[in-house]
């Protein structure tokens, strides 16, 4: 019966330590470190914008793919979840679909300064890829960036 108590208690304890482990991960917003050797199959650019009060503007976001990797054009590449921490920013459509050109996603966000001043906003890129040339991948990225509403 000790024995038993034992192996209990080692298995909790493993348990336990894989539980903080994954629980500091999501905390951090990290997972396991990158390999070194490879690189990410696609960069993301995003252009921070500058605009009046209440004037009209369009933030331009390009998703560009490695070699070995492309678009999955059949796939609704879009951005969703638009919005600013302090409600700075109005966005013209909370979900903008992304253009195909030249093998990159290519994303024209409308939106419109309501105060003055720095806004962070954020969003997420869902978008899909082709892994050499037969493997579909579908994933989420995070979209950040600042608009700047001047008077």
């Amino acid at each position: 019966m000790n024995h038993l108590r034992l192996a209990a208690l080692g298995a909790r304890a493993r348990i336990g330590a894989l539980a903080a482990a994954l629980a500091a991960m999501l905390a951090t917003g990290t997972g396991p470190p990158a390999r070194a050797e490879e690189p990410q199959p696609y960069s993301v650019e995003v252009s921070n914008v500058t605009a009046k009060v209440g004037e009209h503007a369009v933030m331009h976001a390009t998703i560009r793919f490695r070699d070995r990797y492309r678009v999955a054009e059949a796939y609704n590449n879009r951005v969703t979840k638009l919005s600013s921490y302090d409600d700075g920013v109005a966005f013209e459509r909370e979900v903008v679909n992304a253009a195909v050109r030249d093998g990159t996603l290519a994303f024209a966000v409308g939106l419109q300064p309501t105060k003055p001043g720095k806004h962070a906003i954020n969003g997420v890129f869902r978008f899909g890829y082709i892994e050499n040339g037969n493997t579909l991948k579908m994933i989420s990225v995070p979209l950040i960036a600042s608009v700047t509403g001047t008077d």
